[in-house]
């Protein structure tokens, strides 16, 4: 996925600059995320379809980094 022009900030970082923002931008196949402090470095890219069950899988209490494993395309 190339780095797209069109990033928009999280509605849930806050007003402002705030100290937690995450921007995504997703395309037809893709959706990334970034920090926006720091937009020059490393960009989460996830298939579309795996997006939405690594999110519920951070919400979830018992969650672990591993478990992202589980949800790679």
């Amino acid at each position: 996925m190339a780095t797209p022009d069109n990033w928009r900030k999280s509605s849930y970082s806050g007003a402002g600059d705030g100290n937690s923002c995450v921007e995504i931008v997703n395309s037809p196949t893709h959706i990334a995320i970034r920090d926006s402090k720091t937009p020059a470095r490393a960009t989460l890219t996830f298939p579309a379809g795996a997006f939405a069950p690594f999110i519920e899988a951070l919400k979830s209490p018992y969650s672990t980094v591993t478990d992202f494993a589980r949800f790679r395309g």
